[in-house]
Parts: C-alpha cells; structure tokens; sequence
C-alpha cells in the first residue's frame, strides 16, 4: 500500500480561523491524506492568515521560510483574510506555490491536484470578495474537549479601520438547523464545549447566500440561535465568542442569565473610550451604551466574566482622549482586555486620516492597557477566590498538570489526573499559581453541587 501523502496546517488568527483550518484539514482526511505536526514536516502546508494587524502579515512570511526550512520541496499554499487580501504579493514570496482567496479556500483539493512545484511566483486563485455569497459551515475538532463552531461569516459594517468585510465579504449565516445539527455531530465526537464564533455573529440570521444588491430579510435572529442550541442537551457548555455591544441585546443577555447551557462570559469589543475616536472609527454606539450593556450583565449575572477588545493609537487619539478612554476603561466592572495597537490597512478610510500617532506612542499606551487589563483580571479571579464553579478540565502544556476554565472563564491549573480529562466537575478556588492562574482543591467530593 502507498504511503499517503502528508498535509500539515498552521493557522493565525481568529477562533473562526482555526474552525475553518479544521474543517479544511477533513477534506484532506477524507481524501486519504495523513495529517502531520508543523515541525514534522509534510508534503503539503497550509498556512490560513489573518491580516487584522500588519504583525500578521509579517508572520505569514516567517511561517513560509519555516515549513521550507523543515521541507525545502513541500508545496506551500496559502489561505485566508491576507491572502484575499493581497494575493499577488503573497504570491510573490519565495516558496509559495499557491494562493487561494475565501472563494476558492474550501476547493483546495481541486487545486492541489494539477499543482506542480516551479521556482517562479505561486499560482494565483482569488475572485473578487464581493462574489463570495455562500455561506460554508465549519467547526473545530482536536482535543475532543472545546470546538470553535462556526455560525456566521463576512460583514456588512464599515469601520474605518477594518479589512475584514474585503477579506470575507457581505454578512451570511447557516441555517438554525444546520447549526444544531453540527452541534449534536460534536457532542457524539466527545465535545463538551461549543464556543459559537464568526465575523459577527450577532448578526445572525442573514441566510446562507448573499443576493447582489440586496440586503436580504433575516429568517432568525441571533437569539433564535441560542434558544434553540440551548435545547441540545448533549452539550453541557456553550460560549458565545465576540458579540457587538450594539447586538448584545437586553434579550440575549437576560436568555444567557437563565441558561444552564450558556456560560456567563460576554466577550464585546469596544475600540475606545471616547465617543469623538468612536465615531471616527464608524463604530454603531456610543460609551454610554457600552455602558449601560456591562451593568445590565454583571446586575443579572454579578459573577459573569466580561472580555473587551480595544484598540489604542487610531488616527486622532490625543493624550487626553486616551486618557478620558482608560479612566472610562477602568470605571468599568470587566474582567481583561485584548489591546491591539493601531496599523495602517491599505484601502481603510483610516490609513489616510490625519493626526498619526507615533508608533512609540501607541506602543506606551498599549502597554498601559495591558497592565490595566492584568490588574482586572487579578482582581475578577481574586473576587471569586474560596468558591465554588464548575470546571471542564483539558491538558496543560506542562504533562503533570490539568488546566481547564472555570463557567465564568477564570483559568485554573491542577495536578494530572486522566480521570478528570474532559470532565466538568465542580472545584474549589484556592490560590494563585505562579502563572497567575487559579489553582484548586476536591474537584469530584461536592455531591450537592448542581453543574
């Protein structure tokens, strides 16, 4: 019998990266390809980019010299937001044999066939976004713990700032059925967490194709989603990955405090604290509903962890709108921060704005962000020291130990134990680790503990 050809993947990005990266990794299975590790060398890499920072970019071409490195005759393929982005000049990057667009991603075996290693610049696949209408279904599946299941994709937005809508095209979104149904197909692989992801998922409900020119009627909502994912009893955990302040619904928050399935962890970007960079950036609210969507959660759910994305140095930002933005970040009962310094995307109404922040400085202010955000979670993980939550236990990087995330998100570690992987069971919170985890005691002796 041949030996079958071998693929590896390495993915950057967004949690709806990784879920298509597995999703694509299944064709090859199916296609009697064998999956190896990225360090192992294949015959075939798959890098599937991000472009939502210039870093990204970078790192695309530092993961191509790699894999060529560990395989200077491997074919390398490239997918995702960047290489819809700017697939000529990926195409251009010595050793990249193929480029395929978010049209053409999911038929890469098509491609893979008639490919053929030349030492000129890769091949080019990538229509024009706009004519990217369907909708594909994706999910996530690895350490039979977590899957990242993809719900929604593309965006109608317009932030000043972002790529995302030329990288992936108008909003779209399965069907209720189908994503129910995906659930139940991960609950008989052994998942126990859905973490439910997309472009903007909030938006749910478009259809699964997109009509050119026309907005089409949603046939759900959002909450019609989770309503009905709440009724899959054989996935005890749902997540709800990034949800837009304006979307994050009074309905969807009250729905989420009286669930058993989904867990109190809200995830909503804010960009900035100052309504002037708000608007600057096109954003669709103001501080104060922010606001105002933070005290409805933590007034129905007071234990609920809150992540918020924010984005330090846009086009503008003077010291003392950043500053007006930090006191207002840190009034906030929130529990950590993704800070993301401000770069210039090519054809973003942003990149030509005036009033550039020097890069120093945007670096300054990232850095006091990420302080601050170190400070709120300390303080959210301490708030819930000597009590009880449920945990679902997974691996940790160091073999004798457990790692695992409480409902409300707060990271604990654990001696190993076998019996406890992909568990959920109830823990006590004790103490701080070195890393700054949880650490916890009697994970299995709390007989009235309802999970």
């Amino acid at each position: 019998m041949a030996t079958p050809r071998t693929v590896a993947f390495y993915t950057l990005g967004c949690k709806l990266n990784y879920s298509e990266t597995s999703s694509i990794g299944r064709l090859f299975e199916e296609a009697g390809y064998a999956e190896v590790s990225y360090e192992d060398g294949a015959d075939i890499y798959v890098i599937n980019t991000c472009s939502v920072t210039d870093f990204a970019d970078r790192k695309c071409r530092k993961i191509v010299r790699q894999a060529l490195r560990i395989n200077p005759n491997a074919f390398v393929v490239v997918v995702g937001c960047y290489a819809q982005l700017k697939p000529k000049e990926i195409a251009e990057i010595p050793g990249v044999d193929l480029v395929l667009g978010a049209g053409e991603k999911f038929r890469i075996l098509d491609y893979i066939d008639g490919l053929s290693k030349s030492p000129g610049k890769g091949m080019v696949q990538a229509g024009e976004v706009r004519e990217v209408r369907e909708f594909i279904d994706a999910f996530s599946f690895g350490d039979r713990t977590r899957s990242f299941l993809k719900v929604q994709d593309g965006c109608d937005y317009k932030c000043s700032f972002c790529t995302i809508p030329m990288a992936r095209g108008r909003s779209r979104s399965d069907t209720v059925e189908n994503v129910v149904s995906n659930a139940r197909k991960l609950a008989e692989m052994g998942i126990r967490e859905v973490v439910l992801t997309g472009v903007n998922i909030g938006d749910f409900g478009n259809g699964t194709e997109v009509i050119e020119g026309i907005k089409p009627r949603k046939e759900a909502l959002f909450i019609d989603l989770i309503q009905a994912l709440d009724k899959v009893a054989e996935i005890p955990r749902f997540r709800i990955s990034s949800i837009e302040p304006n979307l994050c619904t009074d309905e969807i928050i009250e729905f989420v405090a009286q669930s058993e399935r989904f867990m109190p962890h809200f995830h909503m970007p804010l960009q900035s604290g100052n309504n002037v960079q708000l608007q600057e950036m096109r954003r669709r609210y103001k501080r104060e509903l922010y606001a105002e969507r933070v005290a409805k959660i933590k007034a129905l759910l007071p234990h609920a962890c809150i992540g918020v994305d924010v984005i330090v140095g846009f086009p503008g930002e003077t010291e003392e709108d950043f500053l007006e933005s930090y006191r207002f970040i840190h009034s906030l009962d929130i529990s950590y921060l993704h800070v993301f310094t401000y770069s210039e995307r090519a054809n973003t109404p942003a990149a030509g704005m005036e009033g550039v922040v020097p890069v120093e400085e945007r670096r300054r202010r990232n850095e006091m962000l990420t302080i601050l955000s170190e400070k709120k979670r300390r303080a959210f993980y301490e708030e819930h020291l000597g009590q009880v939550r449920s945990v679902l236990f997974e691996k940790h990087s160091d073999p004798e130990l457990l790692s695992g995330f409480t409902d409300n998100y707060i990271k604990i570690e654990f001696p190993y134990a076998p019996e406890l992987l992909n568990t959920i069971r109830p823990v006590f919170l004790e103490t701080f680790s070195t890393e700054g985890n949880v650490t916890v005691v009697n994970p299995v002796n709390f007989p009235n503990f309802s999970l």
